[in-house]
């Protein structure tokens, strides 16, 4: 699968953002999508991951109840609400998949070019 994500750009603190993740290739098969961000100068972090179907997601602990990750099969996009942004959230963000039903773990096999955030305080 290929993945392309979007929607990044620059918002003010407080403000929100929703990235998109547009997948094509085998997308007839059931796959896992997570988002993972790295802020300059520092390692990969773990964002969030849902399921196929959706009906399972895991956020980390730092976005918390202001991220929400989400997808339409239909359209082959998952999608990443952001809300309540902070400076700390400046990063850029990765989309990644696995093939099968629900992954949890940073060893994804494919991976989008990433798409910048920018959170001005």
């Amino acid at each position: 699968v290929q993945l392309q994500a979007s929607g990044g750009g620059l918002v003010q603190a407080g403000g929100s953002l929703r990235l998109s993740c547009a997948a094509s290739g085998r997308t007839s098969s059931s796959y896992a999508v997570g988002w993972f961000r790295q802020a300059p100068g520092k390692e990969r972090e773990y964002v969030a991951t849902i399921s196929w179907s959706g009906g399972s997601t895991d956020y980390a602990d730092s976005v918390k109840g202001r991220f929400t990750i989400s997808r339409d099969n239909a359209k082959n996009t998952v999608y990443l609400q952001m809300n309540s942004l902070k400076a700390e959230d400046t990063a850029v963000y990765y989309c990644a998949a696995n093939y099968g039903t629900y992954y949890y773990g940073e060893d994804y096999d494919y991976w989008g070019q990433g798409t910048e955030v920018t959170v001005s305080s």
